[in-house]
This record gives C-alpha cells, sequence and structure tokens, in this order.
C-alpha cells in the first residue's frame, strides 16, 4: 500500500473535537477513513474563581507546569503571554509544549517520558526543593504530578482550569460501531476509556462484541491502564505518546 498503509481501513477518533485534528489528519494521510466520535468535551470547572486568580499572579511562582495541551489553551490567554517572563514552564510532552509556544510562551523543560512520572523525574535530578510551583490542570486530574512535586520539596498549588465532561457521540461513527465496520478505536486518555464505554452500554450495544471486534489503540500507559482496570487489554500503545507515534502504531496493529 505504499505511503497509503490504511487504506481502506476505519478508525474511530474518540478525543474531543478540540483535539482530534492532527490525529485526525495523520491517520488520514496514511490512508485511513476517520470517523470522529469524541466521547468527552471540555467546560469552565463549577468555580471559576481560582483560576482568575492563578492567571493573575503567575509571577509568584518559580514554574507553571502544564499537563495538557488544553489546560495551556485556558490558561495561558487568561494570565497573557508576558506574565511567564522569568518563570520556568514545564509541559508533559511535546503536543503540550507546542501547544504553550503556539500560546506565545518559552517552554522550558519537557520530560523523555511523556508522562507526569515523567516530569517528576526530571524535577528530581535538577532539584525540586523549595520551588513555588503552579500545576493549571482538569478538575479531574492526578494526582501523580502534586505528590510527586511535594515529596520533593516543591509548593505544588493546583488550580482546576476546565472539567471534562461527556460529549453526545457523533451518530455516523456510532453507526459504523454498531455495525461492525471500524477497523480501531483510538483511547488517549482514561475519560475517553470511561465514556465511550458508557456510550456503547447505554445504547444497548454489547460492549464486549464490540471492544473484541476492533483494534484497541492507547495513548500511552496510563490509558492502558485504564483499558486494563475495565478488562481490556491495550492491542497497540503509541511510543511515543504523541499523535504521530498513534498513528504509527495503528498502522502496526492493523499490519
Amino acid at each position: 500500500m505504499g505511503d497509503r498503509p490504511l487504506a481502506s481501513r476505519t478508525v474511530i477518533v474518540t478525543r474531543s473535537a478540540e483535539q482530534a485534528g492532527p490525529l485526525a489528519s495523520r491517520l488520514e494521510a496514511l490512508g485511513a477513513t476517520v470517523a470522529g466520535m469524541p466521547v468527552i468535551a471540555f467546560t469552565d470547572p463549577p468555580d471559576p474563581a481560582p483560576a482568575r486568580e492563578a492567571a493573575s499572579s503567575v509571577g509568584s511562582y518559580d514554574w507553571v507546569v502544564f499537563g495538557s495541551a488544553n489546560a495551556a489553551a485556558r490558561f495561558i490567554p487568561a494570565a497573557g503571554a508576558e506574565a511567564f517572563a522569568g518563570v520556568g514552564v514545564a509541559a508533559v510532552g511535546e503536543a503540550t509544549a507546542e501547544r504553550v509556544r503556539d500560546l506565545g510562551v518559552k517552554v522550558d523543560l519537557v520530560p523523555h517520558d511523556y508522562r507526569a512520572e515523567g516530569l517528576v523525574e526530571a524535577f528530581s535530578q535538577m532539584g525540586a526543593a523549595g520551588l513555588r510551583v503552579l500545576v493549571p490542570r482538569a478538575l479531574e486530574g492526578r494526582e501523580v504530578l502534586t505528590e510527586g512535586l511535594g515529596a520533593l520539596g516543591a509548593e505544588v498549588a493546583v488550580v482546576a482550569v476546565y472539567r471534562t465532561v461527556p460529549a453526545d457521540p457523533d451518530p455516523v461513527a456510532f453507526a459504523l460501531l454498531a455495525a461492525g465496520a471500524a477497523d480501531a478505536v483510538t483511547f488517549t486518555s482514561p475519560s475517553t476509556v470511561r465514556n465511550f464505554l458508557a456510550v456503547v452500554r447505554s445504547a444497548g450495544l454489547d460492549e464486549r462484541d464490540v471492544m473484541g471486534r476492533v483494534l484497541k489503540a492507547s495513548i500511552g500507559p496510563v490509558t492502558t491502564r485504564a483499558l486494563g482496570s475495565a478488562g481490556y487489554r491495550a492491542d497497540v500503545e503509541a511510543d511515543p505518546s504523541t499523535a504521530e507515534g498513534l498513528a504509527m502504531a495503528i498502522v502496526a496493529g492493523l499490519g
């Protein structure tokens, strides 16, 4: 199939509508038919006041850490790019770092391991004791980063800048699933795993049958563990944990 190894393959992308673009574009370039089925959406946190306060005091921190592109997209415009002058900025993953840069802020640290665990390790190597660290994140964020940095002696402030909510599934993508016409489904966070399964169950489909017929493609170890907790094995896992890595993992998995 040359440079279009996914020709005749259909891939369902469960990522939010705001974030699906790079992955969908890469899969289409590889020949796949992509059906967008966002099962999560983002909205403001219940109380936006702490986020506003944090945005007005960025300069009082030594570091600001972004664990997702969505956190950066919501927090940086509120603070203003100029507020980050003289403040260290870290991003968990190159996709997040790219979004931060696009918003006019320099990125000082991206760990080799694109997970919160990798960022904690990077801070441990350079020393974190006494640092004031701000973590803008989802309301439902993991505690690995905050607990890990705290254990290193950093003073960590966490502020919710968005929350993840279920999204109504696209009927076209859902019809493909129901008909058994999808070859692969992408999972890019634990919330996509939970909400995808909830959508399947609420529609009266046989969850085991649906999951057994598709290649289950995970963005990385955290999402893979979420699949495992739900009773499923990731058939492929991206390495690195990027849209490109996930696309190439699907190529390898569908052979």
